[in-house]
């Protein structure tokens, strides 16, 4: 990794500190890649100690590496005291620097393997609780059919979070409920699926068969972990009906298994898209009751836009084919339940 200090780029730094005047006009500064990531963790933790905690390694490596990136770049970047670390003033400026790059060469690799997948035959499909074949097996099995030669690997994610292309950043595609609008994500709607109420068997409504939004507004539901989108994660707890949050919530799940896990425990009730009832088969401890009168989720198939090659294009193709009568929307708007 290679950073130029050249003309006014220069003029620039010698403002800010000192250091910089003894710069030459041109000079090629070369660091590592691990050095960056070491000042950028120390300096979010404000430790040496707890930054290498945090990656696993010795505290006397985290020190050495962010000495060598201050030697190499010929300022001073952490201000070593007794409780800990903070930034200098050049170093508040080169974190941002630091944080871009390192988001830019994991962009890079993870670029590259996106393109050696399909260069393969093979697309990453993400997906939140039932794998693609179970929860959209029209789209599956037609797109099969049009490239047989084609494999379409499942990669579970965690519940959609903001923004939704860091989101996807693992995969190719992926099928979910309707995730949070992105500029840099295509999303096409493949169906309009009916909610359901997932309910503990124990529970006092589980013996019913429907159920209406009344009846459960006031219910505990389970909640997500706050790295979940807020507005995503309300969705599954009635937000939408009710116009606000559930009264009470319990949990942080981030995946639809821990998610499952809670509702076996009986911790509270969810509401998920209909085929998750197939899911629920395998948990005897609950039972999945139709909410006759609650808006449905939107199943949907997004990318990142710098991801659409062309087997992701050919895939989105056959999704537009098989679902055209179904109109792309944003999510339904929060609104107040009638006194």
């Amino acid at each position: 990794m290679h950073l130029t200090i050249t003309g006014c780029a220069r003029r620039w730094l010698c403002l800010l500190w000192p250091a910089a005047a003894g710069v030459p006009s041109e000079v090629a500064i070369v660091f590592k890649q691990r050095h960056l990531l070491y000042f950028v963790t120390a300096a979010q933790e404000g430790q040496i100690t707890l930054a290498a905690e945090q990656l696993g390694i010795a505290q006397g490596g985290v020190s050495q590496a962010i000495a060598r990136l201050e030697s190499d770049l010929g300022f001073q970047l952490l201000e070593r005291h007794g409780r800990g670390v903070t930034l200098t003033p050049a170093g508040e400026v080169f974190l941002p620097k630091a944080r871009a790059a390192l988001v830019a060469e994991e962009e890079a690799s993870l670029m590259a393997e996106s393109l050696a997948r399909i260069s393969h035959g093979r697309i990453a499909l993400g997906y939140s609780g039932l794998p693609p074949a179970s929860s959209s097996p029209d789209l599956i099995e037609a797109f099969t059919q049009a490239r047989p030669g084609v494999e379409l690997n499942p990669q579970e994610l965690p519940f959609p979070s903001v923004p939704t292309v860091s989101w996807l950043r693992e995969v190719d595609a992926a099928i979910s409920s309707q995730p949070p609008p992105d500029p840099n994500v295509s999303i096409q709607t493949l169906r309009a699926e009916p909610r359901v109420a997932l309910v503990p068997r124990s529970h006092p409504l589980a013996g019913r068969r429907e159920l209406t939004v009344a009846e459960v507004l006031d219910e505990t539901f389970l909640g997500f972990h706050p790295s979940i989108d807020p507005a995503w994660a309300g969705f599954w707890s009635l937000d939408d009906h009710r116009g606000g949050p559930a009264p009470r919530l319990v949990g942080e799940a981030t995946d639809a298994q821990q998610r499952f896990g809670m509702l076996a425990a009986g911790r509270g009730i969810a509401t998920a898209p209909a085929y998750a009832a197939a899911m629920v088969k395998v948990l005897p401890s609950v039972v999945a009751i139709p909410l006759t009168d609650a808006d449905p989720a939107i199943v949907t198939l997004a990318a990142r836009k710098d991801r659409q090659h062309s087997l992701v294009e050919e895939l989105f193709a056959i999704a537009r084919k098989l679902s055209p009568q179904v109109a792309e929307s944003p999510p339904p708007s929060p609104r107040r339940r009638s006194p």
